[in-house]
């Protein structure tokens, strides 16, 4: 048998080898280096104003701050209107990992109702989850201790200290001032249309009726801020800046709590409505309608139950001095005076003879005096003092609808008053075409008659 010959090895061919690796190697090694470095550099220089940002976003958080509502005074500087200090149980939901959970452990250690939680769930569907809500509201003292001791158990849970809207005078003066309450979804959709939102990012209440509300831009303020740093967890760690807030407008009124006061003793337990204005600015100094409600139970928000009392027949929710619609009878006579004076239908040594009665010629009807068996001969002076109906019978047949509408129209009969709330409903003034349009039926003399004594389809709201 032959022998196989030991392969000879080409160490040469073997170290070239060798080194195209080994520098294929290096090659590799210093392009890994160099994206590397490349990396860093844009890390570090080009990309770092925007890594910066973003690490301040984690590291800062910029907390919005309310601003204190502005006070409301009558004429002579007595608060009617304050902010009192109350403690709310807040939640921001984002950073609960399960508020289901969580909020079971929660109603083990402080009282809460299945309302407050109702309320609490629509209020995390109708805003953002990062905004802090309110779970439960006007903490004792008691709830405050039990809940700081366990606060560690109840991450994205909080107590707050705010300045929670209080009227003294509670039901004497809800109609005018009205009152403010939380924020809704329609109310958050207007602020975002007009712009306001941002100023209400720290805000949970808005104006909703009366003064409250039409002077809501002026009682509210401007938002303020806090630039703080945190931990990865969220805690505050320090205050790296403070923009404080502006602080609502006060606001002091023409009203004069005192007559306000008489006006709710007068009406007592009858329906109703009073105004006292000052005849020389035209100022309100009383406006009280009958019944009334304590504002107070819808700044916290109002239970089903408390508002099912409000629901009766006799409708306290409905301002009667801007809403009610009323006969403005005898107080529109000495205006009708002055119109027949104007128009010469009468003169002052006019005297008509009043039996009691007054009829259209070739009418049988007969519309009464308030007086049955009549007033005898009455001139203009005479027909003011006593308030006599035919007197104004006979001038308003005489002068005709179209003339009293048109004279009764400048003193706004029939318009808003444009007092400065906006619960408030036109009357009505009536006229020819008013009655066409509204029963398809043509004006007759008879229809003026009643109008002379401010009766018939004339309305007005006290207010006007």
């Amino acid at each position: 048998m032959l022998k196989k010959r030991p392969t000879i090895r080409d160490h040469s061919a073997e170290a070239n080898l060798f080194a195209r690796r080994a520098f294929i190697g290096f090659i590799f090694v210093v392009s890994l280096i160099g994206i590397l470095l490349m990396n860093v550099y844009n890390l570090q220089v080009v990309d770092f104003d925007t890594y910066k940002t973003r690490s301040n976003d984690n590291r800062i958080k910029v907390i919005p701050v309310a601003p204190n509502r502005g006070l409301i005074y009558d004429r002579n500087g007595v608060l009617l209107a304050e902010n009192r200090p109350v403690y709310n149980l807040e939640v921001v939901p984002e950073d609960v990992e399960d508020l289901t959970q969580s909020l079971q452990q929660l109603s083990k250690l402080i009282p809460i109702t299945d309302q407050q939680i109702k309320e609490f769930l629509e209020d995390i569907r109708n805003n953002r989850r990062f905004k802090s809500q309110v779970l439960k509201a006007r903490l004792n003292e008691q709830e405050v201790a039990i809940f700081s001791v366990n606060q560690h158990k109840f991450p994205g849970f909080s107590i707050e200290a705010r300045l929670s809207r209080h009227y003294p005078y509670g039901d004497t003066l809800t109609h005018a001032l009205g009152y403010v309450a939380k924020l809704n979804k329609k109310e958050l959709a207007e602020l975002e249309i007009d712009g306001q939102a941002t100023n209400y990012r720290a805000t949970h209440d808005i104006g909703k009726r009366g003064i409250e509300k039409y002077y809501e831009e002026q009682l509210h303020g401007i938002v303020g801020s806090q630039r703080v740093e945190v931990n990865n967890r969220g805690r505050v760690l320090r205050t790296l800046s403070v923009e404080p807030p502006v602080p609502g407008q006060d606001l002091v009124l023409t009203l004069d709590i005192g007559l306000q006061q008489i006006a709710q003793h007068a009406l007592k337990d009858t329906r109703g409505a009073v105004v006292a204005i000052d005849p020389k600015d035209g100022g309100i100094l009383a406006m009280y309608s009958n019944p009334s409600y304590d504002p107070n139970l819808f700044v916290h928000g109002i239970s089903s139950e408390d508002y099912k009392k409000l629901l009766n027949e006799d409708r306290p929710l409905i301002n009667r001095v801007t809403q009610g619609r009323y006969a403005p009878a005898s107080t529109i006579k000495p205006h009708l005076a002055i119109l027949g004076l104007e128009e010469g239908i009468v003169t002052e040594e006019t005297e008509i003879w009043d039996p009691g009665f007054f009829q259209i010629p070739n009418v049988d009807h007969k519309w009464r005096d308030w007086l049955r068996w009549g007033h005898g001969h009455v001139d203009v002076y005479r027909a003011i003092e006593e308030s006599c109906d035919t007197y104004y019978y006979r001038i308003a047949y005489k002068l005709g609808i179209s003339k009293i509408a048109d004279f009764m129209d400048q003193f706004g009969f029939g318009d808003l008053s444009g007092i400065d709330i906006h619960e408030e409903t036109t009357a009505i003034l009536p006229t020819v075409d008013w009655k066409r349009a509204r029963f398809k039926e043509n004006w007759w003399p008879g229809d003026t008659i009643s109008v002379g004594i401010g009766q018939g389809y004339w309305t007005a709201t006290p207010s006007r």
